[in-house]
């Protein structure tokens, strides 16, 4: 009997990345896998603030990271109860590359098609064009409301 399939999914809070994890939930139910449900943070930086930048420690932004998945994640997890394990993973550095470093030996990696950054009228954000072009494994990228 073989391991359970391994999904990973980027989540920002934006609603790309909800359609995300409940697409990536609806699959692990059918196929009997595990969902690490990721978000990135990276440090603030101001480049221009009067009189001076607020400040903005590494662990405050940690901690709201961190409030954004488990919010994110239990929000969805009310609409849509599931019997899924979902682990949770707060990861600093940029949003594409700490998503291609947690699937590297997943499954499946799914994305948002966009998520809270960059043009609203492109197609596929920055993030999610870095993942399909780069992973070692599939990724499945959910547009809201298509989950």
């Amino acid at each position: 009997m073989g391991a359970k399939p391994r999904i990973v999914v980027g989540v920002d809070g934006s609603p790309g990345s909800r359609a995300a994890l409940r697409w990536a939930l609806d699959y692990a139910e059918h196929c009997g896998g595990t969902v690490t449900a990721l978000i990135a943070w990276v440090p603030l930086t101001f480049v221009e603030a009067v009189p001076a930048p607020p400040v903005i420690s590494d662990e405050d932004s940690a901690k709201r990271a961190e409030q954004q998945l488990l919010r994110t994640v239990e929000d969805t997890a009310a609409a849509q109860p599931t019997s899924v394990p979902v682990h949770h993973e707060v990861v600093r550095g940029p949003a594409a590359r700490s998503l291609l470093d947690h699937a590297e030996h997943a499954d499946l990696l799914v994305v948002g098609s966009r998520g809270h950054g960059g043009f609203a009228g492109t197609l596929l954000g920055s993030v999610s064009q870095h993942c399909v072009t780069h992973a070692h494994c599939p990724v499945v990228v959910v547009r809201p409301g298509g989950g």
